[in-house]
């Protein structure tokens, strides 16, 4: 997908335009949080912290895959993060990780950040998302490879940050920048899992932004084969598991006839979720929407659990960015049933899982927002 180049836009419209100041009059940087392997837990839970470390920031945004979570006691209150907040890898093994920045853009109850992250709050004086775009120039690149320190791991201290100097603009103009960035990053969507976080919040969370409901009371979890007037030469599709791609979508889908797989294989129409609940499919997070079918018909692995959303409660969209999150199938991986390599996850797991359903309209802002990055996943 094509990444709008916020970076050469700042150095183009404030770096030289602006006198440069040093950010310790304009920020705050606290370092993160140490903890023990003993104040670790399997997941958010009462009187649990959520982590994020180096791999959580990505491309100047964070990221909820594979979190840690910690015993809230270990957390100090200037730790937590907050929206606007940003963090920043403070050591790493290799120059070119640290120092990387995401900006935290949507509230995320109980979240820190781990001892080798920094985390910056910025005063009035500064936007967070005109802070944030200088972490990401390459001037903020040079400037940071060249003051890292140390034998096997590198290392920025919290006063190399501050003694940074970089164009500081009236707010007016930078809330004008930031309007520019927001309306450009319209047009892209990188990844819908850490939209869904901002938008709906952490499904695993304690805290939630909408009232909880058992799955099975937002979607039809693998709904009846209705009565079907196909005969056995009518074509459907046929989808076994290496149809449905890593990135969401059904690929090299071939037609057969009805009769040769009207039994012993999972029937679902077009619309539906595809879930797939063997490991390690499931685990790495296989699932789509099923579309384009002959029909309107899939015949495919019993290894699927079939999702289908309810009008006016569910959309296809949200149930399929819910199901193909990481801190999800984490949480699934952790109650599968079975033994050795072929465990899978229940039909009841789903059904009684708790999430907080968004009204219809937000998902269907959603939607919109996936089929826009769609639209140009096959842009240079």
């Amino acid at each position: 997908m094509r990444r709008i180049n916020h970076s050469s836009r700042f150095i183009e419209e404030c770096y030289s335009r602006y006198p440069k100041q040093k950010l310790g009059g304009h920020i705050s940087v606290i370092r993160g949080v140490s903890y023990k392997p003993s104040d670790v837990r399997s997941s958010v839970d009462e009187g649990v912290a959520i982590i994020l470390r180096s791999n959580n920031i990505a491309d100047g945004e964070i990221n909820f895959d594979d979190l840690v979570y910690v015993v809230q006691e270990r957390v100090q209150n200037e730790q937590k993060l907050k929206p606007g907040d940003i963090v920043m890898c403070g050591s790493n093994g290799s120059i070119g990780l640290v120092g990387k920045a995401g900006l935290l853009k949507d509230n995320m109850p109980n979240t820190a950040f781990g001892a080798f992250c920094l985390g910056i709050k910025c005063k009035e004086t500064i936007l967070p998302e005109y802070l944030n775009t200088y972490f990401n120039t390459q001037v903020y690149r040079n400037e940071i490879e060249s003051m890292g320190n140390g034998t096997n791991i590198i290392n920025i201290r919290p006063d190399n940050i501050t003694n940074l100097s970089i164009p500081i603009p009236p707010v007016e103009k930078q809330m004008a920048f930031v309007e520019v960035v927001n309306q450009a990053d319209k047009s892209k969507f990188s990844d819908f899992k850490s939209r869904f976080i901002e938008m709906f919040g952490n499904p695993l969370s304690a805290e939630q932004k909408y009232p909880l409901k058992r799955l099975a009371d937002c979607v039809d979890i693998n709904p009846r084969r209705p009565q079907l007037s196909l005969s056995d030469t009518d074509q459907v599709s046929f989808v076994p598991m290496p149809c449905v791609s890593e990135e969401g979508y059904l690929q090299n889908v071939e037609s057969v006839d009805y009769g040769t797989v009207k039994k012993g294989f999972t029937y679902f129409e077009e619309g539906d979720v595809l879930f797939a609940k063997i490991t390690p499919c499931m685990e790495n997070g296989k699932g789509a929407i099923a579309e384009d079918l002959i029909n309107g018909i899939g015949m495919g692995s019993t290894e699927y659990h079939v999702l289908r959303e309810k009008p006016e409660v569910s959309n296809k969209y949200w149930i399929l960015a819910f199901t193909r999150l990481p801190i999800f199938r984490e949480d699934a991986a952790k109650n599968m049933t079975g033994t050795g390599g072929q465990k899978r996850v229940g039909e009841s797991y789903l059904s009684d899982f708790r999430i907080g359903l968004p009204p219809i309209e937000a998902q269907q802002e959603f939607e919109q927002l996936y089929r826009q990055a769609d639209k140009s996943k096959y842009l240079n």
